[in-house]
């Protein structure tokens, strides 16, 4: 059970190839685009079908030079790690008790490990958050939830902020786990999601169904 089919079926798609279109529209315009386009689907290339146990759902790509590379609040090795991820990290620092805040804001271990590090929208315009929101992207990702949420049992969902949160609609319940709280942003954080435990809450989860826990 991989993401194969499933990608190339959603490609041939007349959606998917507006998205195409219109990414290699910008792109010949002079506009810069992240993540580049052979990373658009880390988070697939990472973690298969299969061996998904968590999804984290972030929203859309890192717009500076150098950050986004297809997984969720995550950055390159080397990159400066961004206020977001600092904020996870420092709930994971208080929620476990054997973390150690990384200097590195790669998050490719936990994607390695079953986390699905998935965005909303797969791409963006340089310094423009947002700005490729209604292209089709989320139709893409609405796709990818229910086909998650068909082929698999037990999934946690991390759904952070009501962006995020109202995906909840699309799953299933009585086969899935759901965990919300307000988005990491330093905009939010303070208001639910520092607190929420989420990362030891999996665990717990993932312990309930004999399956391996992540090494956050």
């Amino acid at each position: 059970m991989s993401w194969s089919s499933f990608l190339k079926a959603q490609s041939e798609q007349t959606y998917f190839k507006s998205i195409e279109t219109f990414i290699e529209g910008e792109l010949a315009s002079g506009k810069v685009i992240y993540p580049p386009k052979q990373d658009w689907f880390n988070a697939f290339t990472l973690t298969d079908l299969k061996d998904v146990k968590v999804v984290i759902l972030g929203q859309d790509p890192y717009h500076g030079q150098g950050q986004a590379h297809g997984l969720s609040f995550s950055v390159p090795d080397g990159i400066k790690i961004p206020p977001s991820l600092r904020n996870i990290f420092k709930e994971l620092d208080d929620d476990l008790t054997d973390f150690e805040i990384p200097n590195s804001g790669d998050l490719s271990s936990w994607a390695k490990q079953g986390v699905l590090l998935l965005n909303t929208v797969l791409t963006v315009e340089q310094s423009k958050a947002g700005s490729h929101s209604k292209i089709g992207w989320e139709r893409f990702t609405d796709n990818v939830l229910s086909h998650i949420n068909g082929n698999t049992e037990g999934t946690i969902f991390l759904l952070w902020g009501n962006h995020a949160i109202k995906k909840a609609a699309m799953l299933d319940l009585k086969k899935h786990h759901i965990l919300t709280a307000v988005h990491p942003s330093p905009l939010s954080a303070y208001r639910g999601f520092f607190g929420c435990k989420h990362f030891s809450k999996v665990n717990d989860l993932l312990k309930q169904q004999d399956k391996t826990l992540i090494d956050w």
